[in-house]
């Protein structure tokens, strides 16, 4: 009788052992998961160094080939030195266009690039918001498929537009926000009628009250800066 009372708590011991180490395996596991899902959602950031203050983004994963190129860019010192050439209050400051490099005032601004396209990455929940980064690009005339320009950009300031205009470009595009869309645009701002027109690849997460401050400035009749506004690059993860 002892020794099957001895041997029941012997099993009982060893199934309790194999239960916490099971549970301890599935919560180191889940940790892990957790850390890799964090590391896949988090993409590289870039500073952006202007003469009127510091511009932190972070470029999406789920855009790589926008992604890739705009780090190649800035490995490469593509972007040093070159303006925000073009900037519209409640709207968007743009730049990357090499041709603004040392460009006299007045000189018109906006069509070069580095040579090349990059394909549209139009990614759902990737939207026009407050503070998204997004490609310029030729309109769909001469350009169909939406391609993104090879390194011109611009950066959201946008307004806060209310959900019967939301529902008028609903109407008007055949389009439908999300309720996660409506919220952004509705409470924080955006610019709703470019979304799935021009692909989205990063948001700034740090220095927006630095676009607002650019976008604010006086511009000539073609929306450039009377002060010119340059940016130097530098990958900071």
């Amino acid at each position: 009788m002892k020794k099957n009372v001895f041997f029941t708590a012997l099993l009982l011991g060893f199934f309790c052992s194999c239960g916490l180490s099971t549970a301890n395996n599935q919560a180191e596991e889940a940790r892990e998961t957790k850390t890799e899902t964090k590391v896949k959602e988090s993409g590289p950031r870039v500073l952006l160094a202007t003469s009127h203050g510091d511009i932190t983004i972070e470029l999406y994963n789920e855009t790589p080939l926008h992604r890739d190129n705009f780090l190649k860019l800035v490995e490469e010192g593509f972007y040093d030195g070159t303006l925000f050439h073009r900037v519209i209050k409640d709207f968007m400051i743009q730049g990357g266009d090499p041709h603004s490099r040392d460009a006299e005032p007045g000189e018109r601004l906006g069509v070069g690039g580095p040579g090349y396209t990059i394909p549209a990455e139009f990614v759902k929940g990737k939207f026009h918001h407050k503070g998204a980064i997004a490609a310029a690009r030729q309109g769909d005339q001469i350009n169909p498929r939406k391609e993104s320009s090879g390194s011109q950009f611009y950066i959201v300031q946008g307004r806060v537009v209310p959900s019967q205009e939301l529902d008028m470009i609903e109407q008007r595009a055949g389009k439908t926000f999300s309720n996660e869309q409506r919220l952004a645009y509705t409470t924080k701002g955006g610019v709703p009628h470019l979304d799935d027109e021009y692909t989205v690849f990063g948001r700034v997460i740090k220095g927006m009250e630095v676009i607002d401050r650019i976008a604010s400035m006086q511009t000539d009749g073609a929306n450039r800066p009377l002060e010119d506004v340059s940016v130097t690059m530098t990958i900071v993860r």
